[in-house]
């Protein structure tokens, strides 16, 4: 349910940036049957440069960039010691943070030992190589449900 609510957020994320490039323009009709107006040959045209595109956000173009980049920049305010891996307490602070978000999102509850429960759980899962921390592209590969 938890991998269902971020790659949603992941989705939720990139979903602007495809609608914009899927939607006509404001005032742009349909094709309508009467021909337009002939353009002028590219050689009669006026050499203007070129105007810079306006930058746009850096929107991944999948959801599992999407996760890499929010453990990117969320990573480091969980990493209480700054070692670069998360141990257990760290990742469990994490993923209690998102479950809350997750259970308000839904407006399902659980009892606090039952997130423990779940957070000890999804540590066990997460810590592939068992070395007893996460790394970022453990934690990447785990919140995209194996996909990273």
């Amino acid at each position: 349910m938890f991998r269902t609510f971020l790659f949603s957020a992941a989705l939720a994320v990139g979903a602007p940036a495809v609608a914009q490039d899927s939607m006509p323009a404001q005032g742009a009709t349909p094709a309508s049957p009467v021909p337009a107006a002939p353009q002028p040959p590219q050689s009669a045209m006026p050499a203007t440069p070129a105007e810079p595109a306006a930058p746009q956000a850096a929107t991944p173009s999948n959801p599992a960039n999407a996760v890499a980049s929010i453990v990117d920049s969320e990573f480091p305010a969980y990493d209480a010691n700054g070692d670069g891996q998360l141990d257990q307490a760290e990742f469990a602070r994490w993923m209690v943070a998102l479950k809350d978000q997750e259970m308000k999102a839904t407006g399902k509850t659980l009892p606090p030992d039952q997130v423990s429960t779940w957070a000890q759980g999804a540590f066990t899962t997460a810590d592939a190589d068992k070395s007893t921390s996460v790394s970022k592209p453990e934690l990447i590969r785990y919140l995209s449900g194996g996909a990273g």
